[in-house]
């Protein structure tokens, strides 16, 4: 048997094996695909989803209409409460991917039928730009083509066993994925029970750094890295604390503030409130945001 017989073989078991377990999302725009997590439970990438609400086809045509148990939509992840039916849970990967190993990418877009491409690992620790431009990292990179409408389908080793859920194509026939690790794990079964992540937001709009660097230029201040405000939403976090247009955002908890990753980061570990060092002019202040409604608000 040459190799190429054994990709052919190995490509031809999984679609048997594997294949009822990957799904479709969506039917008209926006389509995807997802992976049957367990009974009632469906994976998918966020940006596959719209509203609370959507359709779910399985290998075999059945549809099914499916409720958002929960979101992450900086993660990119979203966990879908539909009938699965007899669709069987993919197993999750043991042994984490390593550099050229065989991997196998499965979607089924839309619900237009099961594809099976084979790639190797490319590369691992990489990083991406997630559906509302903050840096997600940690993703596998392989070489497995995968056509529009594949982001949320699985990647497998030849044992079926899942590597990690597709998300973005990087063009030049590279692919990026998100790992299907123990933080994954844990961040689905919290989907899974409803908790979706909803960041604290500050209610401010930002420029980044070289554009905060050439206004201070054009009105005479000196150089700060920082992440310029370009303006205050009324009523936002940001207003009760103080925070005004023109201020520059220095530092968030403590840290540098060179991006918005910086600054989403940050946000995603505050709890309750967070400590933000600002140049208005040039003159530095600590500013103390609480997040939540004023005491005494409806």
């Amino acid at each position: 048997m040459t190799i190429f017989d054994e990709i052919q073989a190995s490509i031809a078991g999984l679609a048997e094996t594997a294949g009822s377990s990957v799904t479709g999302i969506g039917q008209r725009w926006g389509v995807g695909s997802g992976i049957v997590l367990g009974e009632g439970r469906v994976l998918t990438n966020a940006h596959n989803v719209r509203g609370n609400q959507v359709t779910v086809t399985f290998a075999d045509g059945r549809t099914a209409e499916g409720t958002v148990a929960g979101h992450d939509f900086d993660g990119d992840l979203a966990v879908i409460e539909t009938d699965t039916g007899q669709a069987a849970a993919l197993p999750w990967a043991t042994t984490a991917p390593a550099l050229g190993m065989p991997v196998f990418a499965l979607a089924n877009p839309g619900g237009r039928g099961l594809r099976v491409t084979f790639g190797t690992v490319s590369g691992i620790d990489r990083s991406f730009r997630g559906p509302r431009g903050l840096r997600i990292t940690g993703s596998l990179e392989h070489t497995a083509p995968l056509l529009p409408g594949s982001s949320g389908g699985p990647v497998l080793d030849a044992a079926g066993q899942l590597l990690g859920i597709n998300t973005n194509r990087l063009g030049e026939g590279f692919y990026l994925a998100i790992p299907a690790d123990e933080a994954l794990r844990g961040r689905v079964d919290a989907l899974a029970r409803g908790e979706s992540v909803r960041p604290p937001q500050l209610g401010i709009t930002i420029m980044p750094g070289h554009v905060a660097r050439r206004m201070r230029r054009a009105v005479g201040l000196p150089d700060a890295e920082g992440l310029l405000i370009r303006d205050v939403a009324e009523d936002s976090p940001a207003a009760r604390a103080g925070l005004a247009k023109g201020d520059l955002i220095v530092s968030v908890a403590g840290q540098p503030a060179r991006s918005a990753d910086d600054l989403a980061s940050a946000l995603r570990a505050a709890a309750g409130s967070i400590e933000l060092t600002v140049l208005r002019g040039t003159d530095e202040r600590t500013i103390q945001v609480v997040f939540g409604q004023p005491e005494g608000s409806a």
